[in-house]
């Protein structure tokens, strides 16, 4: 049985970068250099298609599932002796293009999470294929959930009150739903009674969206810990497990939540 309270802290580096429109080499060089910065960090978070831009150009920038993307994180995660994980277009085994969260360790593992709501407003449900499941993925003990961009949207998806430590997204979110951004996370901490942390991207993209980052750190009673604003760079934070458990011994909400099955 797992005891929250005996976890060490979780240190997190999310990092905030404007995005060199589908170019890999440019966007993985840059990252490169930020990395650096995020040395000390057990878990490095990169935006959503941080090797292209947010693009509905699958076909063309999708690599394999072992493709030079996957590569670079393995080896980044490796030298940094932390998980390094973002989001990439990928091309399935099975012919499908996927926007995947790929999770590198530094023990040369690399698991995934496909994203599950598509975007349909930028098309992106006709050139993808939509995620079947969630994966709750492990970190010093901590259990993490991976979502990505829309799905925070949607909070059955999110839902996950009595195994989720720590609520973490990847996105291109646009300036122009800012506000959205900056409501919706606070509410996943909160209904979750959990940690969330959120990586967004600034810059404007090839389609001339501007995005304003806001990448942020929230606890479980959507207090912020971290907000980067606007600006580009590597924020640090860490989480304690014991402020958690205490929260949820006090305030154990879950135990009244409603019971259902994600189809």
């Amino acid at each position: 049985m797992r005891d929250l309270n005996e976890l060490p802290e979780l240190k997190l580096a999310l990092v905030q970068s404007d995005l060199a429109w589908h170019d890999r080499s440019a966007n993985l060089s840059r990252f490169g250099e930020l990395l650096e910065q995020a040395r000390g960090a057990d878990l490095i978070v990169l935006p959503e298609m941080f090797t292209t831009g947010f693009s509905m150009d699958s076909a063309s920038l999708a690599e394999p599932e072992q493709g030079p993307a996957s590569e670079w994180l393995l080896q980044q995660a490796a030298s940094l002796d932390a998980v390094v994980t973002g989001t990439v277009i990928v091309q399935a085994a099975d012919g499908s293009y996927r926007n995947r969260l790929l999770w590198a360790r530094p023990d040369g593992t690399l698991l995934h999470y496909d994203k599950r709501h598509l975007f349909r407003m930028a098309g992106e449900h006709e050139h993808y294929t939509a995620g079947e499941r969630q994966v709750r993925l492990e970190l010093k003990g901590w259990r993490v959930r991976p979502l990505i961009c829309y799905d925070l949207r949607f909070p059955v998806w999110s839902r996950d009150a009595e195994n989720t430590d720590l609520l973490l997204y990847t996105a291109n979110w646009p300036g122009a739903r800012r506000h959205h951004w900056n409501r919706l996370l606070p509410a996943r901490a909160i209904e979750n009674l959990c940690y969330v942390a959120a990586v967004n991207r600034v810059g404007t993209d090839g389609k001339g969206y501007a995005y304003t980052g806001d990448s942020q750190v929230l606890d479980f009673q959507g207090e912020t810990l971290l907000n980067a604003g606007d600006a580009e760079g590597v924020f640090h934070v860490s989480l304690s497990s014991a402020g958690l458990a205490a929260y949820r011994t006090r305030f154990p909400a879950h135990l009244d939540a409603d019971r259902f099955e994600v189809s």
